[in-house]
């Protein structure tokens, strides 16, 4: 692996953060170098929140990038916003119910998530970012499975790690639907 630079977006509340947060602890886990960089608007839930998160086995120079190899994106404004700033053969990642005008480049690799969906199936909305984060991993597998599982330990606060196995059965779900998007003819 070379050095991955991600950038996940959408509205505060939709677990963007912590999915990030998972991302660097991960990279820790397996002894990679990582950065973390999270930022959002004063209102928190319902306000804008993204994150850059590097993953490399090199040393990082710099957490500020403003190009990226990966974007996953939670919402129409962060669409608008961060699609342009993905690299020419890059890949975005998004949740198909939240976005309204999807992404129009042909330079990238597109995939459309319905992680939201698959979250409601398993009784618990929530773990629609698990949904995500396991499609991307299954695409880019930049940290191990089971280092995402230590990780969820650290990022979940004690008092939800009765959570802990929905979230991992999220994660396997999104690893789940993009094997069998990418089997399906283009």
């Amino acid at each position: 692996m070379k050095t991955e630079e991600i950038i996940i977006a959408g509205f505060g509340g939709q677990g963007v953060l912590s999915m990030g947060q998972m991302l660097a602890y991960s990279a820790l886990i397996d002894n990679k170098e990582t950065s973390w960089m999270p930022s959002y608007g004063p209102e928190m839930r319902g306000g804008t929140a993204n994150c850059v998160v590097i993953v490399s086995d090199s040393r990082i120079s710099s957490p500020l990038v403003s190009k990226y190899d990966t974007a996953i994106i939670l919402n129409q404004p962060s669409m608008e916003k961060f699609e342009k700033a993905v690299k020419p053969g890059g890949s975005l990642f998004y949740e198909e119910s939240t976005i309204i005008q999807p992404p129009m480049r042909t330079d990238i690799n597109i995939y459309r998530i319905s992680a939201l969906r698959e979250a409601e199936r398993l009784n618990k909305k929530q773990v629609a970012n698990m949904v995500m984060l396991g499609a991307f991993l299954e695409v880019k597998p930049i940290v191990q499975f089971e280092s995402i599982l230590a990780a969820l330990k650290k990022v979940l606060p004690e008092r939800h790690h009765h959570l802990i196995p929905i979230n991992e059965q999220a994660l396997l779900k999104g690893k789940e639907i993009i094997s069998e998007y990418l089997k399906e003819p283009v």
